[in-house]
């Protein structure tokens, strides 16, 4: 079950923070020219998981690390352009394409209180389309400067800053993936459950992490983050409340959107005929907002470094 970390004290209070180092003539030797504000243009590859209401370890929910299921890793990747002041404060934005899933049957084997999630049998996965611009504040160079006069080779910094997103959770059936919001499994929209809105499916985020930087020659540096995401949504997996009472379905969508919804929001029986299915039965946790993160590796060009001779 998803558990968010608390969100780091650090937004964007890093771009007011003033510089008292001395520029830097030059990139390491005479040879390079190295700007006030260098600009770069990178790729970077790596892995996308994510903190909802499916899956989990076993047991009860609990926080960020302690409740991934590594396994659903998936790829992802992304292209920015980046700008870096005084070696100091960055900022840079870009555009991230990854993809996250879960699934409730991860615990078929687990015989904890997390049971209720596997006989509970749902599913999903969605692709993830990212821009974002990001803050960075490489606080190590920072100190360099003011007290050895030199920029390190190896750079930590911590980022944050604002995204916009766009996901679509399907859920598969017969072999067929199909988008889960047009069938308002959790009654989104109803005015049975006013309470529950349509949800969209482009919305913000608060990326928050931690990188490493490391300069690998005057035309290419290396870089190493992790991004966690900050929501405003429940409902990245579909799942976020109380079944419905599915009879609903027949009244609100057509006989065939209303026959696949039924299937869908509720895949109880699918696991254990004989259970007792009610509706208003807790499905998910509104509670808590899901979330998502990314690993990254990144290898950037340096634009406007000028050879001396």
């Amino acid at each position: 079950m998803k558990r968010p970390i608390t969100p780091l004290t650090i937004i964007f209070l890093v771009l007011i923070i003033p510089s008292t180092g001395n520029t830097q003539n030059y990139f390491y030797n005479s040879r390079y020219y190295e700007p006030s504000l260098l600009w770069e243009a990178g790729i970077s590859i790596g892995g996308m998981n994510c903190l909802t209401d499916l899956g989990g370890n076993k047991g009860p929910g609990r926080y960020f690390i302690k409740d991934i299921n590594i396994t659903n890793t998936r790829f992802c990747g992304a292209a920015y352009v980046h700008a870096l002041f005084n070696n100091i404060i960055g900022g840079r934005i870009e555009l991230t394409i990854g993809q996250v899933k879960a699934y409730d049957s991860i615990l078929k084997t687990d015989n904890s209180v997390a049971r209720y999630r596997y006989q509970r049998n749902l599913q999903f996965r969605s692709m993830i389309a990212e821009f974002s611009l990001v803050g960075e504040w490489y606080f190590l160079s920072q100190l360099m400067q003011q007290t050895q006069d030199k920029i390190p080779l190896l750079s930590p910094y911590l980022l944050t800053g604002i995204s916009v997103f766009h996901f679509d959770p399907q859920a598969s059936l017969n072999n067929n993936w199909i988008s889960l919001r047009p069938l308002h499994t959790e009654g989104q929209g109803f005015k049975e459950y006013a309470d529950r809105k349509i949800y969209n499916l482009t919305q913000l985020n608060l990326p928050i992490g931690l990188g490493f930087r490391y300069e690998l020659s005057a035309q290419f540096n290396l870089q190493a983050e992790v991004v966690h995401r900050i929501l405003f949504t429940d409902y990245l997996d579909d799942v976020s409340t109380k079944y419905i009472d599915q009879s609903l379905f027949d009244y609100y969508l057509d006989p065939k959107n209303s026959s696949i919804a039924k299937q869908l929001a509720d895949r109880r029986l699918n696991i254990n005929s004989n259970a007792g299915i009610l509706s208003d039965q807790q499905r998910g946790d509104p509670s808590k907002k899901d979330a998502f993160f990314s690993f990254n590796i990144k290898i950037a060009l340096v634009l406007n470094r000028e050879k001396r001779f």
